[in-house]
């Protein structure tokens, strides 16, 4: 039998916030550290670190990707105070993206945290048709910016956003195959959240029914119907809001992937000096941060945490020759943007839950006293 240590929530409950406990973060942190640590004694060369040159320029950089950062969570709060149609205040929206974040970096890359979004925000008084409207549709925008600007960058740069010598993506050899599945899987999923909420949800919900129906899938059948009654819901939710919202959020969600992007590009200009600032040197650079990431997005491990670290240089080792100065630039840069949601994650989460728990006491403490 499980523990009750949260003893007013359902189990189902019980399973999200024990999913979110801050002990998760010991995996993540045992792949980065054991992956860094192959790789400083694989590749570390004392002579390459001496070398780095902690000048103005490398401060400065540093200090815009920290700016970049900052920029970028204020984005992904206004996305949500947006979406709640300003239910929640705006330090209410930076809490609980630290939350989401925090769930994200303790799940395999391949599953994200939704499941915990759909729980912190019903657990913040959220109607269930915004709640769901808010997870579902950012999955589907989340999707849709990948689908519309990754075949604009491939026909700018052509095979050179996955490799320097690459012609088309056939000459990036195996990692063309991942490429091609991470793509047809981001558009799969991306279309289906987009016919399930704005064309036709109820077919989907038939369908997803229909097929869980077969032996093979019939342990999914439950969870199918509920994801086929979000997306109605969801649907209607959406179809009531006015344009502005729509537009509001497609924008900010453009504006959170670009950001999340360049602040590896100031990453990297922090500690590679000698790569050009002009525009044109640094939207090919952006471009291959993004097939990098878009590849990374699919990891079974926790936020990607060790694969990303392991082939981080091999990605970029035209723009970061010293394997040396690969793995400091992955290492700032990872512990700016995971790390730090690690972190972080472990002060608020606790008290958050504590809120929640000392809310639901009062609340049966009022309701005993009034049945008395």
């Amino acid at each position: 039998m499980k523990q009750q240590k949260y003893g007013t929530f359902t189990s189902e409950q019980q399973d999200v916030l024990r999913s979110i406990r801050t002990s998760r973060i010991l995996l993540p942190v045992l792949l980065g550290v054991g992956a860094v640590s192959y790789l400083l004694w694989r590749q570390f060369d004392p002579v390459e670190f001496a070398a780095i040159s902690w000048t103005t320029h490398t401060y400065l950089w540093m200090g815009i990707a920290v700016f970049l950062f900052v920029l970028w969570h204020l984005m992904y709060s206004l996305r949500l105070y947006v979406l709640s149609n300003g239910a929640f205040g705006w330090w209410k929206c930076i809490e609980l993206i630290f939350i989401w974040e925090f769930a994200s970096a303790v799940s395999p890359s391949a599953v994200g945290g939704s499941t915990v979004a759909f729980f912190i925000l019903a657990q913040e008084k959220l109607p269930v048709a915004k709640t769901t409207m808010i997870v579902l549709y950012t999955i589907m925008l989340d999707g849709f910016f990948f689908i519309f600007t990754i075949p604009i960058l491939y026909l700018l740069f052509g095979g050179t956003i996955m490799r320097p010598d690459a012609a088309n993506i056939a000459d990036t050899g195996g990692w063309a195959f991942y490429f091609v599945t991470a793509y047809a899987v981001m558009t799969t999923y991306s279309l289906f959240f987009y016919y399930g909420i704005f064309v036709n949800p109820g077919q989907l919900k038939r369908i997803l029914a229909f097929f869980t129906r077969l032996p093979i899938l019939r342990r999914y059948h439950k969870s199918a119907i509920k994801l086929g009654n979000d997306m109605i819901v969801a649907s209607a939710e959406l179809k009531a809001q006015r344009f502005g919202l729509h537009f509001t959020a497609a924008l900010s969600t453009f504006i959170i992937w670009t950001l999340r992007f360049l602040i590896l590009n100031a990453c990297i200009v922090a500690f590679v000096d000698t790569i050009p600032l002009d525009f044109s040197t640094q939207f090919e650079l952006y471009a291959r941060l993004e097939m990098m990431f878009l590849i990374f997005l699919f990891s079974p491990t926790p936020g990607g945490t060790g694969i990303i670290e392991l082939l981080f240089g091999g990605f970029l080792s035209d723009y970061i020759v010293s394997p040396t100065l690969a793995t400091v630039v992955s290492l700032f840069w990872r512990l700016l943007t995971y790390y730090f949601y690690l972190l972080a994650g472990v002060i608020i989460i606790p008290n958050w839950i504590r809120k929640i728990l000392n809310e639901r006491r009062r609340q049966r403490e009022s309701a005993v006293s009034q049945r008395s």
